[in-house]
């Protein structure tokens, strides 16, 4: 679970009694996350390799729904959790843990939770997973409770989908200030049309293509879209474009926000209704695990974007956020918090040699910071599934 962390709410100005009570929703599959990290290469056939650290976690959908509660939204998870020892788990770890709400969510008796093993080395990771696509519940979703453990095991079926934030259920999203949506190239989710009608700004990624016909007319969600979040390689190949910048402009035709990560650069962003563009480097940090670094980045970008921030500074905050939660272990496990914003703030300012530039980036923190903060570094959470009490 995250540390303590100062009680920052970052639409606390914006926040009107009409409000509605949920900040962001999103629906998909939660995975129980075992993370292998300190491997100096690949494993290789035959031996037995041995790392110098590991994380369990939540994982899957649960990434996002973790970073953008630690950043202060009040977030909706629906999601179908197993009825063993996992589910319980990750069910207490989400909504206990984290704060999440799980009244969208449901327990299915008998169907074990979905588990990914993950190896980080050498900034990469390689991912193996196991899974079974969850049953629809009998009627709507209801508030489910914290699954029992000790059912029985589902067969052998089809794999689970490794995107990890499909929907699982038909639904009736809640009112909400904004969604969150993973498009699926020749797939629109009606939920996701009616969260738009009665009022959410959505959010969406996108994978790769597996057609290979990268064709964004394919995505009949996107025309719901307030921002639209693809790394460059995606963004080029749906634009047929050689240019990630490039690339960003056009998708601003199609898209009020259009924003392209640019990995090791940095991001770049265009305003569809304005024209105005803007680019924030990435921070150089020694990545430790980079599970889930896209969606911590996300969730920055949602949280300033509800605030009201500048472009550039929903860029900067989202790089910040993501460039701390790779120095971690685990996806949900290294989400940071505000503590870890403001412990990472107060560390820069009295480091020798800073860019005076670069730290005038980032000085729009200050006003949303304690004057004070705990010591970097900060230990997040406890690396295992949970221990006898």
């Amino acid at each position: 679970m995250s540390t303590e962390t100062p009680g920052i709410d970052p639409l606390l100005a914006l926040r009107a009694p009409r409000d509605p009570a949920c900040d962001v929703f999103l629906t998909g599959t939660v995975f129980l996350d075992i993370v292998f990290t300190g491997l100096d290469s690949a494993p290789v056939r035959g031996t037995e390799s041995w790392a110098r650290g590991m994380g369990s976690s939540p994982g899957g959908v649960a990434n996002m729904a973790t970073a953008l509660a630690r950043l202060g939204l009040h977030t909706s998870l629906a999601a179908a959790f197993g009825d063993d020892h996992y589910g319980t788990y990750c069910w207490d770890a989400l909504e206990q843990g984290e704060g999440i709400d799980l009244s969208m969510s449901h327990t299915v008796p008998g169907w074990h939770s979905p588990v990914t093993v993950s190896m980080a080395y050498e900034g990469e990771r390689t991912m193996v997973s196991h899974g079974h696509e969850a049953p629809p519940p009998a009627g709507p979703p209801a508030p489910g409770g914290p699954p029992a453990p000790g059912g029985p095991a589902a067969s052998d079926g089809p794999a689970a989908s490794a995107a990890g934030r499909r929907p699982v259920f038909p639904l009736c999203p809640p009112r909400a200030r904004a969604a969150i949506a993973s498009l699926v190239p020749g797939r629109s989710e009606a939920w996701v049309a009616a969260a738009a009608r009665n009022g959410a700004l959505i959010f969406a990624d996108v994978g790769w293509d597996e057609t290979g016909r990268w064709d964004l007319g394919a995505l009949p969600d996107l025309a719901h879209c307030e921002a639209f979040l693809p790394n460059a390689e995606e963004a080029m190949r749906y634009t047929r474009t050689d240019c990630p910048r490039t690339a960003a402009h056009a998708l601003a035709e199609r898209v009020p926000l259009a924003v392209v990560t640019l990995g090791a650069e940095g991001a770049y962003a265009v305003d569809g209704r304005t024209g105005a563009a803007a680019e924030v480097p990435a921070i150089e940090v020694e990545a430790l695990d980079p599970t889930g670094a896209g969606d911590v980045f996300v969730a920055g970008f949602v949280t300033g974007t509800l605030a009201d921030w500048p472009l550039a500074d929903r860029l900067a905050f989202a790089g910040l956020t993501a460039a701390l939660s790779v120095q971690e272990f685990g996806g949900s496990l290294s989400a940071p918090g505000w503590a870890e914003i403001a412990a990472w703030w107060q560390l820069v300012r009295t480091c020798d040699r800073q860019n005076p530039a670069a730290l005038e980036r980032y000085a729009f923190l200050d006003d949303l910071l304690p004057t004070t903060a705990r010591a970097w570094p900060l230990r997040r959470a406890v690396p295992t599934i949970g221990f006898r009490q």
